[in-house]
């Protein structure tokens, strides 16, 4: 047989029903600071905002999506960081 130098190396990968690569690492962006957050910050979030109708009531089945690296969340802004992060959003979607 072939020796661990001229085997080829084939990585595991999780195909879905028309073949497609699916189990592909996407990094998120901090929604704050802009910088990547790594795969190994474990303190991170990631926090979905409802879009509510002219009642205030979740029946539009739409949110916005931020994500905080754990820096933000151990250095105590990520409660201010999420409040003018969604005030901005707000503007844009008009609600």
């Amino acid at each position: 047989g072939r020796g661990a130098r001229g085997a080829r190396r084939r990585r595991a990968a999780m195909l879905n029903d028309a073949g497609e690569n699916v189990d592909l690492y996407i990094p998120r962006k901090c929604s704050w600071t802009g910088k990547i957050i790594s795969c190994s910050d474990h303190s991170s979030v990631q926090v979905n905002v409802a879009h509510l109708d002219e009642n205030g009531v979740y029946s539009t089945g739409q949110y916005s999506t931020f994500a905080l690296a754990g820096d933000v969340r151990s250095q105590g802004t990520s409660d201010s960081a999420l409040d003018l992060l969604w005030q901005k959003k707000k503007v844009e979607i008009g609600q």
